[in-house]
C-alpha cells in the first residue's frame, strides 16, 4: 500500500438510487414506502423552467412532511450556470436541511464548483446550527468534468460518491447517440472473415472508456462510484446488462428512472449467496494459513493470498449491510 492513505467515506447502501421529480408531489409517499436505497428529489432536468419554484416547495414539504424512515434523502440542485441554483440550496438547506442526506450536484467541471457549494451549506448549517453535516454527490457527465474528474474527486471533505451522467455526457461529447445509455450499434468492430468469409459484428460498450476513468477516481479518494440512468425503462434485461456492467467495473449502484428498475437495481448489486459463501470460505482458509504461518493457499484448485482477503471482506460486509437494512 502506498503511504498515503485515503480515508473511505461513512457506508450507505447506495444500489439502487431513485429519481423522484420535485414537480410531481404524488409520488413522494410512494418513493418513502419502496425499495430504493437512496431517494433523490430533483430540482433539476425533471422539472420545467415555469415549475421550479413550486417544486422547490413541494421538496420542502415532502421533506419535512413525508415519513422517510429508513431512506437516505438527496436533493438534486439546478446547475451552478443557472439563477435557480442559489435559491434551491438557501431555501431547502434552511428551511428543511436537518431531513437532508445528501446534495446531488449536476454537471460539475472543475473543483471551484464543487468549492462553491461546500462554502454556501457551510454557512446556513453554521448559521442554523445544524448538528449533522451534509455530504455531496457529483454527477460527472460533461467532457470538463471528466478531463478534471482527478481534481473533482477530491474537492471537498462532504464528497462521498461520483455519478456517471451517460446523457448529458453524449451531449457534451458529441456523441452519435439520442439514448440515455445502453449499446449502439455503430461502436462494434468486424471481424475477419473466415475460411467461409463469413465476418460477425460485435457491439461494444462506448461508455466504457468514461465510467472506468470514473470509478478509478472515485476509489482513489475514498468515494462511492455509481452508474447513472438507462432510459429505456421497458427494458430489463437491457437495464440489467448495464448494471453488471458497472457492478464488473467497480460501481457500487445504479439510478433508477422508473420505480421499475429500483428492483433491478438492487438485484444487481447484491452479492449472490454463492459469491457470500465463496467469500467466508476464503476469509476461512486465509486465517488458517495465517495460524501455519503462511502467505497464500489454495482453494478449489486457485491460488489466494492477502489481495484475496481484502476482496472477499469487503463482499461479505456489503451482504452484512444488506442484511442489516
Amino acid at each position: 500500500m502506498s503511504f498515503t492513505i485515503i480515508d473511505s467515506v461513512p457506508a450507505r447502501l447506495n444500489r439502487s438510487e431513485l429519481a423522484v421529480p420535485g414537480s410531481h408531489p404524488q409520488f413522494f409517499e410512494k418513493a418513502a414506502k419502496g425499495g430504493a436505497d437512496i431517494i433523490f428529489l430533483d430540482l433539476e432536468d425533471a422539472v420545467a423552467p415555469d415549475e421550479k419554484e413550486k417544486a422547490r416547495k413541494n421538496v420542502i414539504a415532502a421533506l419535512n412532511d413525508v415519513d422517510w424512515r429508513g431512506k437516505t434523502l438527496s436533493l438534486r440542485v439546478n446547475g451552478l450556470d443557472t439563477h435557480y441554483m442559489y435559491r434551491d440550496i438557501v431555501d431547502v438547506v434552511e428551511q428543511a436541511g436537518d431531513k437532508l442526506d445528501l446534495i446531488m450536484i449536476p454537471k460539475v467541471g472543475t473543483a471551484a464548483d464543487v468549492y462553491a457549494l461546500d462554502m454556501l451549506v457551510t454557512q446556513i448549517e453554521t448559521a442554523k446550527r445544524f448538528e449533522k453535516r451534509i455530504g455531496f454527490e457529483l454527477i460527472i457527465e460533461t467532457a470538463l468534468g471528466m478531463q478534471n474528474v482527478h481534481a473533482i474527486a477530491g474537492a471537498s471533505k462532504r464528497l462521498e460518491s461520483l455519478h456517471f451522467g451517460v446523457a448529458d455526457y453524449a451531449a457534451s461529447t458529441r456523441a452519435r447517440t439520442t439514448n440515455i445509455g445502453g449499446a449502439n450499434p455503430d461502436y462494434a468492430i468486424l471481424t475477419d472473415k473466415d475460411e467461409a468469409g463469413r465476418r460477425e459484428t460485435h457491439w461494444g460498450d462506448m461508455w466504457h472508456y468514461a465510467l472506468s476513468r470514473m470509478v478509478v477516481a472515485a476509489r482513489a479518494n475514498g468515494l462511492r462510484p455509481i452508474d447513472g440512468p438507462f432510459g429505456d425503462f421497458s427494458d430489463a434485461d437491457a437495464y440489467r446488462a448495464a448494471a453488471r456492467r458497472g457492478a464488473a467495473l467497480g460501481c457500487e449502484g445504479k439510478w433508477a428512472i422508473h420505480p421499475s428498475q429500483v428492483a433491478l437495481a438492487n438485484e444487481c448489486f447484491t452479492p449472490s449467496a454463492k459469491e457470500v459463501e465463496r467469500a467466508k470460505r476464503i476469509l476461512a482458509a486465509m486465517e488458517q494459513a495465517k495460524r501455519e504461518g503462511r502467505g497464500a493457499v489454495a482453494l478449489d484448485g486457485r491460488l489466494i493470498d492477502i489481495a484475496s482477503i481484502r476482496q472477499a471482506e469487503v463482499l461479505v460486509k456489503k451482504a452484512e449491510s444488506i442484511g442489516g437494512s
